[in-house]
């Protein structure tokens, strides 16, 4: 089968984010004299949301919601300042969106980061390329929901069974599985190889062309 879109997760698969999104968590955490973490340590707190991202931070292992609210509007507003300083597109990345667009494969992007960051972040770097691009909107839709991945489907008129939903976290490859999508992972991101396979992905690529193999477009 020759499939005919691609939705792609954003940060750790697209774009390396992971020192903006730590810098400006720790922002918030030191705001209020908690331990900060380091970039490895987030890497395993994203994926879910910036909710669920502020909730591993906290050092209370059951924060009140009314410091969880708190604390996920100081990181929105801190993190929507200074979220394309140090984040940049994985090298290969800009080749592969160039190569499935002059194929005429369609391109989107699903984001558990909320909505407005996921398209300003994508609009800064890597214009012209994905459409559409969504982020969370609503908590109870964030992946692996397949409702979102569901509709672009729908708005791009492709069937589920032709796309391809590619990702660096578990999250992304349930999605995936869930939506009847083909699951593939990628060896750059935030997780390991071993939790993508665990999960279900059927490839794990290890470089942003390796896609190109996979869609049989050679």
């Amino acid at each position: 089968m020759k499939y005919k879109a691609v939705i792609f997760d954003l940060d750790g698969t697209l774009v390396n984010s992971i020192k903006d999104i730590s810098d400006a968590m720790n922002v918030v955490l030191e705001k209020r004299n908690y331990p900060t973490y380091n970039y490895e340590t987030y890497k395993t707190f994203v994926g879910s949301g910036v909710k669920s991202l502020v909730v591993k931070a906290l050092p209370d292992t059951n924060p009140k919601e009314e410091e969880i609210e708190a604390c996920l509007k100081d990181m929105m507003q801190v993190y929507s300042e200074v979220c394309t300083n140090k984040t940049k597109p994985y090298e290969g990345i800009v080749e592969l969106l160039e190569i499935l667009k002059a194929k005429n494969v369609k391109v989107s992007v699903l984001s558990n980061k909320e909505d407005l960051l996921t398209k300003k972040i994508t609009a800064f770097l890597l214009p012209a390329f994905l459409n559409p691009v969504l982020g969370l909107k609503e908590e109870t839709h964030k992946k692996p929901n397949p409702k979102v991945a569901l509709e672009i489907c729908k708005e791009i008129q492709v069937n589920s069974e032709e796309t391809i939903f590619v990702g660096d976290t578990d999250v992304d490859i349930l999605v995936a599985k869930n939506a009847n999508m083909l699951p593939v992972g990628v060896s750059w991101g935030f997780r390991n190889k071993k939790e993508l396979i665990n999960a279900g992905a059927k490839h794990v690529l290890e470089h942003p062309l390796d896609l190109i193999k996979i869609m049989e477009l050679d």
